[in-house]
C-alpha cells in the first residue's frame, strides 16, 4: 500500500492481538484504513477476520495493543461513543415493526447538542431530542440510499432476504456513521442475490462517501466490491492490497490457493530469471538465489494451447468441464495436473501443447520447507516434540555410539550418558509424516486445517489441539478439512541434534 499522509488515515491498528481463553484469535497485527475506502478482511472460517471487526466497533477489547480513531486512542472507548455502525448477517429487525420505525427506532432515541443563546446574550447547549421532522428526513434520505422509497409502511416480515438486508443498511447508516462495518452481511442470501446485492453495496459505498469495513469468507465478494484486500490466516495477516495485486502478486502459497484458481508447483531457481517445475526450465520475471526451492503460481487463463510439438510442456487431456464463459480443460503433464481456463474446448484423450510466457508466472518464496521443533528425550528413548511422543533413534544425537542394555547411551569413547529429559532440536520432512484415519494410531493427532494442491500430490496441515502445534506433510491422497487423524513418523525419519545449551 502507498503510503499516505496521517490525516488521511480513519482506523490504525497497532501491534493488536486477541487471546480467548489461551486461544490467540488475532496475532499482533498491524493495518490501518483509509478515510472513504473500502476494505475487506478476507480469509476462512476462524481467521480472525470477526474479531478484528469487533474490536474495532468496541464489542472486544484487545488484549495488547491498540486502536487509533482520527489519531484518537479508542481501544477502550465502548460501543456507544464510537461514530461506527454494524451490519451483521442476522439482521436483528424488529418483526412487530415497519420498515420506517425500524429505521427510525435509533434516530428516536438520540439526543444531539442544540446551542442556545439566554436573554443575557450568553450560549449554553442542551442534549435534546430529533424532532419528527428531522427524523423523518434521515429515514427518508436512509430508503432512498438502499432503493427503498415508497416502502416507509410495510412490515417487514413481508420483505424478502435481499430487502431485509438494505432496511438493516438503511438502519446503521441512517444514524450517519463515519464508519460502517459489514459483517458478512450477504451469508444468508442465495447466490443471485448476493451478486445483486454486491453491486448495490458498492453503488451505497459510492453515495454515501464514508468508510466501509467488509468482513467475507467469499473471495468473489471481496474481488468485487474492495478498494483493499486484507487476507488473514491463523489470526495474522498474510497479505494486503489493492483486489489485482493480490490476484496477479500473491505472498504465498495460501494467498494463491484461497484466491482465484491457481496451479500451484514446487519449482527451483536454476539460473537468474529461470525457474524448473514439471521438469522443464522456464523464463520468468521474479529472482530469487539459486538453487533456491520455491512455490510456482501460474494462473489458469494464463497457460496458452497449442500443437503437441509447439508446446514448452506436452500432456494429455484428462478433464473438459463447461464453466459459462470458458473450459476449465485438466492437463495430465507426467504425473502433474495442469489447469487450464479457455474459450477454446479439447477432447477427452487430446495430446496437446502448453505454452506459459514469463508474465504468467509468479514465483514465491516458500513458506515451509521442514518441520522443525523443540523437544526432549524420555528416560524409555522415545523423543516428545509436537504435543506427542515418538520412537525415534537416539544414537543418531552421537555419531558411533549404541544402546546397552540398560537404555543407556554409549559413546564412541565408551561414556555412558543417560539422555533423559536432554533437549533436542527435531527436524522431519514432509514426505516423511503419514496421517492416518485412526487418530489413536502414531505419535500423536489433530485436525486438517489445510490443504493445497501442488500439480501431483496435496499439501497438508494438521493442527495438534493442546499446543496448536503444526505438522506440515505430502501426500498424494486427498483429505477433507477439518479431519481428525492421527500422525505418523518412523523413527528413522526423524532428525535429532542436540540443543546447544547440552553441549555446554
Amino acid at each position: 500500500m502507498a503510503k499516505l499522509s496521517k490525516d488521511e488515515k480513519i482506523i490504525q491498528i497497532v501491534g493488536v492481538s486477541k487471546v480467548f481463553d489461551e486461544t490467540v484469535a488475532v496475532d499482533n497485527i498491524d493495518l490501518y484504513v483509509r478515510k472513504g475506502e473500502f476494505i475487506t478482511f478476507l480469509g476462512p472460517s476462524g481467521c480472525g477476520k470477526t474479531t478484528t471487526l469487533r474490536m474495532i466497533a468496541g464489542f472486544d477489547i484487545p488484549t495488547s495493543g491498540k486502536i487509533l480513531l482520527n489519531g484518537k486512542d479508542i481501544t477502550n472507548l465502548p460501543p456507544n461513543k464510537r461514530p461506527v455502525n454494524t451490519v451483521f448477517q442476522r439482521y436483528a429487525l424488529f418483526p412487530h415493526y415497519n420498515i420506517y420505525d425500524n429505521i427510525a427506532f435509533g434516530l428516536k432515541l438520540k439526543k444531539i447538542p442544540v446551542t442556545y443563546v439566554n436573554d443575557k446574550g450568553e450560549t449554553y447547549t442542551k442534549m435534546q431530542k430529533l424532532t419528527r421532522k428531522e427524523i423523518d428526513e434521515k429515514v427518508k434520505n436512509a430508503l432512498s440510499v438502499v432503493d427503498l422509497e415508497g416502502f416507509e409502511k410495510r412490515s417487514v416480515s413481508t420483505l424478502s432476504g435481499g430487502q431485509q438486508q438494505r432496511v438493516a443498511i438503511a438502519r446503521a447508516i441512517v444514524n450517519e456513521p463515519e464508519i460502517l462495518l459489514l459483517d458478512e452481511p450477504l451469508g444468508a442470501l442465495d447466490l443471485k442475490m448476493r451478486k445483486e446485492m454486491q453491486i448495490e453495496l458498492k453503488e451505497m459505498h459510492r453515495k454515501l462517501g464514508i468508510t466501509f469495513i467488509y468482513v467475507t469468507h467469499d473471495q468473489e465478494e471481496a474481488l468485487t466490491m474492495s478498494d483493499t484486500i486484507v487476507v488473514m490466516k491463523d489470526g495474522k495477516i498474510q497479505q494486503i492490497g489493492t483486489p489485482t495485486s493480490i490476484y496477479n502478486e500473491p505472498a504465498n502459497a495460501f494467498v494463491a490457493d484461497f484466491i482465484g484458481d491457481s496451479n500451484i508447483f514446487n519449482g527451483t531457481m536454476v539460473a537468474p530469471r529461470t525457474v524448473r517445475f514439471c521438469n522443464k526450465n522456464f523464463d520468468c520475471l521474479d529472482d530469487f538465489e539459486k538453487n533456491e526451492k520455491v512455490d510456482v503460481v501460474v494462473r489458469p487463463e494464463d497457460i496458452r494451447m497449442t500443437y503437441p510439438e509447439d508446446g514448452m510442456l506436452k500432456g494429455k487431456v484428462i478433464s473438459v468441464v463447461f464453466k459459462g464463459v470458458h473450459y476449465e480443460i485438466t492437463v495430465k503433464v507426467r504425473k502433474t495436473e495442469v489447469i487450464v481456463q479457455s474459450t477454446e474446448s479439447r477432447e477427452m484423450g487430446d495430446t496437446i501443447g502448453l505454452v506459459i510466457q514469463p508474465d504468467g508466472i509468479h514465483i514465491m518464496k516458500k513458506e515451509f520447507t521442514i518441520n522443525k521443533y523443540d523437544g526432549y528425550i524420555t528416560k524409555k528413548n522415545t523423543v516428545v516434540f509436537g504435543d506427542g511422543e515418538f520412537e525415534c533413534d537416539v544414537t543418531k544425537l552421537y555419531p558411533g555410539s549404541h544402546l546397552d542394555e540398560e537404555g543407556y547411551l554409549i559413546t564412541a569413547n565408551g561414556e555412558q550418558i543417560d539422555l533423559t529429559d536432554v533437549d533436542v532440536n527435531v527436524e522431519v520432512e514432509f514426505k516423511d509424516i503419514e496421517i492416518s484415519d485412526n487418530a489413536e494410531e502414531g505419535g500423536t493427532q489433530g485436525h486438517i486445517v489445510s490443504i493445497i494442491y501442488k500439480g501431483d500430490h496435496y499439501q497438508v496441515i494438521v493442527r495438534t489441539e493442546e499446543n496448536e502445534e503444526d505438522f506440515v506433510l505430502d501426500t498424494e491422497d486427498l483429505w477433507n478439512e477439518n479431519d481428525f487423524v492421527g500422525v505418523k513418523i518412523a523413527p528413522e525419519n526423524i532428525r535429532l541434534t542436540l540443543k546447544q545449551e547440552n553441549n555446554k
